[in-house]
């Protein structure tokens, strides 16, 4: 489906756009929340490229219902079009199999569509946001469930507020694996110790699968925690953009529209 097609992402402290024309990624662009001037600037930007195009539409997904309104607002004035948001306005495009999938983070699913209709067999997503989700679906595509600990960010920043003598450190992935300096050990800590809880959680999740599956990392801190990591089958940043247009694309394929 050759979609011309505007994806919002609301997350936790930035708004992406990804623009699809004519059914290719061509474009993503992520602002701060709270930077209004530049969220308009480059949502014209980005409309501007498909607005004259054959049935332009604005799709969204969001993990912040504090903010949603809001960037609503912003989108309709400067596209004329509503959002039509996934989980209301547009069915999930895989079954969720947790207790309570209302509760159940959008981005979550949709990286996992994106990741199963790729590999098309069992296969785990870790998303490196704000906060890290490891999060896995069977062989039939069904999203089982998944863990959630907190992002590199967050663990740096309670690390030096809840201490009273260790800094704030800026994150760079370590050439050591024994740090030598405050600083250094931070670092290590950090990047191995993310590295070995994803690989504890996939681990059992390949038991209750009875199989291992194939580890796809997303996210922001993606690259740079498990670029090159031998556990790692592919690293695809923009993953959620992909889900959202899945998503879009399979509604209106199922509703005929």
């Amino acid at each position: 489906m050759d979609i011309n097609l505007l994806v919002v992402n609301v997350g936790n402290s930035r708004v992406g756009f990804g623009l699809f024309e004519q059914g290719e990624l061509s474009k993503i662009v992520r602002v701060a929340i709270d930077d209004k001037n530049s969220l308009i600037s480059q949502l014209k930007e980005c409309w501007g490229k498909i607005a004259t195009s054959q049935q332009p539409a604005v799709c969204g997904a969001s993990v912040n219902s504090t903010v949603m309104k809001s960037v609503e607002q912003i989108v309709l004035e400067v596209t004329g079009q509503n959002i039509e948001w996934i989980g209301s306005d547009i069915d999930l495009p895989i079954k969720v199999l947790t207790k309570n999938p209302k509760q159940t983070g959008v981005d979550r699913i949709l990286t996992m569509a994106a990741a199963f209709e790729q590999i098309e067999k069992a296969c785990v997503v870790v998303d490196a946001g704000t906060a890290i989700t490891v999060n896995v679906c069977n062989d039939q595509g069904e999203f089982m469930g998944g863990a959630i600990l907190p992002g590199l960010q967050m663990m740096l920043v309670s690390l030096h507020e809840k201490t009273a003598g260790l800094p704030k450190v800026d994150f760079e992935v370590p050439t050591v694996s024994i740090g030598t300096d405050t600083a250094e050990a931070i670092r290590v800590g950090m990047y191995l110790g993310i590295r070995g809880m994803v690989k504890e959680i996939v681990e059992a999740y390949a038991t209750e699968l009875g199989t291992w599956p194939d580890l796809i990392a997303t996210g922001g801190d993606a690259e740079k925690l498990f670029g090159g990591w031998e556990l790692v089958h592919a690293v695809s940043p923009d993953l959620v953009f992909y889900g959202i247009a899945l998503a879009y694309t399979n509604h209106y394929i199922k509703h005929g529209e």
